[in-house]
């Protein structure tokens, strides 16, 4: 076999591996449960990784819960789910990777944020959606897959009642 073929049967061997990658994501997006899901956003840039926007993203909580600060200490293994348009956290009965916790809002306040934050990769020229104006809150559609962090598909900003989604990509 020559260098060239080689190369060649690499460079096939490489592109298969990212082909099926992304059919797995799209696969999933077809079949997983999709929701808009309020952020909470910091870090928007790291040199080492590109132009990100790194967030948590803001969940309701079941009854089990109960409020906030009831939670302050006591972080719990928990599972996400998709019910009437809300991601859901629910205690699960073994361990899952996934964590909630308070968060504090700018209106004051606190509510249940997932504690692994999920990243969203920006072109890079596109502006930074994490710097809104005051009304303005960041939103992600995600798919949540049954074990593992939300994936982030899109973007929006909502102020008062009007939806945005953002052209990022």
């Amino acid at each position: 076999m020559t260098n060239l073929q080689k190369g060649l049967l690499l460079a096939a061997a490489q592109l298969a591996l990212v082909a099926s990658l992304a059919a797995k994501y799209a696969i999933d997006r077809a079949r997983l449960p999709r929701v808009w899901v309020q952020t909470a956003a910091y870090d928007p840039s790291l040199p080492i990784r590109g132009r990100y926007v790194n967030f948590r993203l803001l969940v309701s909580t079941d009854e089990a819960y109960g409020s906030p600060q009831n939670l302050r200490r006591d972080w719990r293994d928990v599972t996400l789910s998709v019910r009437d348009g809300h991601l859901m956290a629910s205690p699960a009965d073994h361990p899952t990777g996934l964590h909630v916790s308070p968060w504090r809002i700018n209106q004051g306040g606190e509510v249940m944020a997932l504690v692994e934050p999920v990243a969203f990769f920006l072109p890079e020229h596109a502006v930074d959606p994490s710097r809104r104006r005051a009304g303005q809150e960041l939103w992600v559609e995600v798919t949540v897959p049954k074990a593992g962090p939300p994936r982030p598909i899109r973007l929006a900003i909502k102020q008062g009642d009007t939806f945005t989604p953002l052209g990022l990509r």
